[in-house]
């Protein structure tokens, strides 16, 4: 297979890295002053084990590549834009298969819209993108978790075959028929992405911060269960995690905050609220399901995001105060 990753930031780099070392073919889709220095110089990646530059093609779009029997494009870019990406893809790459690797549950209906075959992807892959052409995956010793499985649900040949060269690869890849299951659970634990981003890990920490992550995890869980949408619980996701992805050092990195927070960090001005908080306002104003602090993180992340805000610059308890 030849894996194309659409998208290689922190997660679509460090995935296409990781499958370029095992051997497998890869090509990287990226744009602006990212694909000029991957072009130049390659991809710098970094893990625990060290920092290495792996030569691997670069595009910056559907036009500059052919597309063969066997091609596998890997969604890597945030789910705000995933529209413009898969519409750019559909039209010469409109039959070849497509694996959803974002946070939050919206991409694979939105490929499935324009794409025939596609599989959801879970994944638990802490990584950051450091500077054009450098990119880290801070976890060991496995470089992280990717359940995956064809949408809306069921296995095929296809994601066995995918899931086997991720293994490979310093992944576990486990083929889950049920594989939203795992994102809604993921999409759970997300929800406390806008709260990093605008708190900060020490503000994010304290009581305030505690207080308003549980509510909107709280919110998140009521949601669902009024929704009838199963989501995997704490203990299934511990049990699969163990200790194969916990946070190492890497040299030359230091903390690493979520996607979020690095969206805020790099002024992108654009973040993936509406896609994490926002799918539980969605499905809660559809059933019937007060969201208050969801409607609020959706809110302020993205007024930081719009108004290039600096990521930590608003206090736990002035968010309270407000939520409450």
């Amino acid at each position: 297979m030849r894996y194309i990753i659409i998208g290689a930031g922190a997660v679509g780099g460090s995935i296409g890295g990781r499958l370029h070392e095992s051997g497998h073919d890869v090509v990287l889709v990226a744009r602006g002053a990212h694909y000029e220095a991957l072009r130049a110089g390659g991809l710098r990646l970094a893990t625990p084990e060290g920092t290495r530059t792996l030569h691997i093609p670069v595009v910056a779009g559907p036009d500059e590549i052919e597309p063969r029997d066997g091609d596998v494009l890997v969604m890597a870019v945030k789910t705000q834009h995933a529209v413009a990406a898969l519409d750019a893809w559909a039209v010469r790459h409109g039959r070849t298969p497509v694996v959803c690797a974002q946070n939050g549950v919206a991409g694979e209906r939105l490929a499935l819209r324009r794409f025939p075959e596609v599989y959801g992807m879970c994944v638990w892959l802490p990584s950051a993108f450091l500077e054009p052409g450098h990119v880290a995956a801070v976890c060991g010793p496995l470089t992280g978790i990717l359940h995956l499985g064809r949408y809306p649900s069921g296995s095929t040949e296809t994601a066995r075959t995918i899931a086997a060269d991720l293994e490979k690869s310093h992944f576990a890849a486990p083929v889950a028929a049920d594989v939203m299951r795992w994102k809604y659970a993921k999409l759970l634990g997300n929800l406390a992405n806008s709260l990093d981003a605008v708190l900060g890990p020490e503000e994010h920490g304290s009581p305030d911060g505690a207080a308003l992550r549980e509510r909107a995890q709280a919110e998140g869980r009521a949601v669902l269960a009024a929704a009838g949408i199963a989501h995997a619980s704490e203990a299934e996701q511990k049990e699969v995690r163990g200790n194969r992805v916990d946070r190492q050092p890497v040299e030359g990195v230091g903390q690493v905050g979520g996607s979020s927070w690095q969206s805020l960090t790099r002024g992108t001005g654009s973040i993936e609220a509406d896609y994490l908080n926002g799918e539980i306002v969605l499905l809660g104003r559809q059933f019937g399901v007060p969201t208050p602090v969801n409607e609020l993180l959706q809110r302020t992340a993205n007024a930081f995001a719009r108004e290039g805000r600096a990521p930590g610059s608003l206090t736990a308890a002035d968010l309270a105060a407000e939520a409450n």
